[in-house]
């Protein structure tokens, strides 16, 4: 047996066959390339699925997962991708959505806007686009869409409900509050989506490394601090995507940390704070 994570006072023991074996899992199934100081977060992470299977070791929990007929490869996936996010998290883009892109398409004539928000989680990027374009009263009467993709079906099944904490709205404004309804009841503490903001967003299990179904064109793009977990390959090879789908004069939206993998995307060019838009077809 090869060298183990220290197991004073833990329940498994982790070798560094294990943990390599787990980030190899996790690269070929999802493309996620998890790095050598991310061990104490994969075992806290997979030490639960251990538990719920009542099983002993990470090498019967692998052998699982890599079972065809069995159905832990998307608890496996699900434990591992990282679900970190708020309402108008990098509130820059959304500024940008209402003061820039919306008055770009109403120039174009147009009163329809797309929108898709890559790797969604429990979705709070859509719902803050949605309150966005809600918030907005000449868009009252729009084609609005907005579809939520994320690879991994238990934060997908969340977004679908809507449902937050009330303490998680109280910062929104009066006119944004006011899209949601409050729980009563045993519901007390609770308010969710309203109609109008859940009708425009449509959730989908996608695995942004497989076939993309949808053909586009995109108003903006929505993929903030998810490419950060790809190798620098399949960053540049995820921008070039995701540039393809724009409409010219569309926006791709990244994270903070993000910007190098498109600075030298051919069809994009920067057009202010993580933001890149997609260049005129000449």
């Amino acid at each position: 047996m090869g060298p183990v994570l220290s197991t004073a006072g833990r329940e498994f023991e982790m070798t560094d066959a294990d943990f390599n074996r787990i980030r190899r899992l996790l690269k070929d199934r999802s493309g996620i390339d998890v790095g050598a100081g991310k061990r104490q977060l994969v075992y806290g992470r997979l030490t639960r699925r251990l538990r719920a299977l009542n099983l002993r070791t990470f090498n019967d929990y692998l052998a699982l997962v890599e079972d065809a007929n069995a159905d832990e490869a998307r608890s496996f996936l699900n434990s591992l991708t990282t679900n970190v996010t708020e309402l108008f998290r990098e509130e820059h883009h959304f500024e940008l959505l209402r003061e820039r892109l919306v008055p770009e398409v109403t120039a174009l004539g147009t009163r329809r806007l797309r929108i898709w928000s890559a790797g969604c989680s429990v979705g709070d990027e859509p719902y803050s686009i949605a309150l966005t374009l809600a918030s907005l009263p000449e868009l009252s009467t729009w084609d609005l869409k907005i579809l939520a993709t994320d690879i991994d079906s238990e934060v997908l099944a969340q977004g679908r409900e809507g449902v937050y904490q009330m303490d998680r709205i109280a910062k929104l404004k009066p006119n944004m509050r006011a899209l949601f309804s409050r729980g009563v009841g045993s519901k007390t503490g609770l308010a969710r989506a309203g109609d109008r903001l859940r009708e425009m967003i449509t959730f989908k299990q996608l695995n942004l490394l497989q076939d993309w179904p949808m053909s586009g064109p995109f108003d903006v793009i929505f993929c903030r601090n998810v490419i950060i977990y790809f190798d620098a390959p399949t960053k540049e090879q995820l921008v070039r995507r995701f540039s393809s789908l724009l409409r010219p004069g569309g926006y791709l939206l990244l994270g903070h940390s993000e910007s190098p993998a498109a600075a030298s995307a051919p069809l994009l060019e920067s057009s202010g704070r993580t933001a890149f838009v997609r260049k005129a077809s000449r």
